[in-house]
């Protein structure tokens, strides 16, 4: 058995993990309602972005904050370039269709990132991951509170976004019906295009966020998208706060198995378990209606 000491320091990192696995999965939940894509390549492109900063840092000198705006950036114009070219092929098609598409994605990028940077190791550490407090026994570094609150108020800030502005009423309305919604005259490609752009600009969030928490490793970062579809899964696709719940839980679960020697080898089995178990709970309920 782990000391309380070291259990609480995994519990700190797991609420950070959590905190972005949480703001992935709602980051998915608005671009799927918004699209109907379910975007499998969401941490490829984080790590991509997170893997650009790197190298600006490593190889030019820029500011800090310039390389990080970069990822966040590139998160964005990345996504917002699949959805503008894809989107509007796949429109017609199954979410079958549109996930498989968007891991080719996935695969394209991958590749991509192994010929350009390779299986070298590389880091990249925060400026908040410098700035320390000691809560009792543990340290907690600026970056793992900021994993913990940033999702939170990401979740927050989009659930006011799709309330009261045009665009957000936009989105819940092709959430209910998409064929009602076109005929009255909304504008649905540029409400899709709003929602692929936001979308990637929380996906590189999560990498520069997740880089600096558990390393810069593009398989990693590209396998992100488990906890968060798992987390996406429990709120039905639906639900921005449940599927914020859900992260937090999955990312605290998997960081205390890992102080358990016995259990750590099956901390990666967290995501799967969860969603299955609370999707068959589910099943017995009523579904949930509309974006939330």
């Amino acid at each position: 058995m782990p000391s309380l000491s070291v259990l609480a320091s995994f519990l700190v990192l797991g609420l950070a993990l959590g905190g972005v696995f949480a703001m992935s999965g709602v980051g998915l939940v608005v671009l799927y309602e918004a699209t109907g894509v379910l975007n499998l390549a969401y941490g490829a492109i984080g790590a991509l972005g997170a893997l650009v900063s790197w190298s600006l840092l490593d190889r030019t000198g820029i500011p800090e904050p310039v390389a990080y705006l970069v990822c966040l950036a590139l998160g964005g114009a990345a996504t917002l370039a699949y959805g503008v070219v894809f989107g509007p092929w796949l429109a017609a098609r199954t979410p079958l269709v549109k996930a498989t598409a968007s891991l080719g994605f996935l695969l394209i990028l991958l590749g991509t990132m192994q010929w350009v940077w390779g299986r070298n190791a590389h880091s990249i550490t925060l400026p908040t991951s410098r700035w320390n407090y000691q809560i009792g026994s543990v340290r907690v570094s600026w970056t793992q509170i900021i994993g913990f609150t940033f999702p939170i108020l990401v979740t927050a800030g989009m659930a006011v976004f799709l309330r009261v502005t045009k665009v957000g009423t936009a989105m819940r309305a092709l959430a209910n019906d998409r064929e009602i919604t076109a005929t009255l005259g909304v504008p649905v490609r540029r409400v899709e295009a709003a929602a692929w752009l936001g979308s990637g600009l929380v996906c590189g969030a999560a990498g520069l966020l997740l880089s600096n928490l558990v390393g810069l490793d593009m398989a990693t970062l590209t396998f992100l998208v488990i906890p968060a579809l798992a987390a996406a899964l429990v709120g039905q696709l639906r639900s921005l706060w449940v599927t914020l719940a859900a992260g937090l839980v999955i990312g605290v679960i998997q960081s205390c198995l890992t102080a358990f020697s016995s259990l750590a080898e099956y901390r990666t089995l967290t995501p799967f378990v969860l969603a299955i178990v609370v999707l068959l709970w589910f099943a017995r309920r009523p579904q949930l209606v509309g974006l939330k």
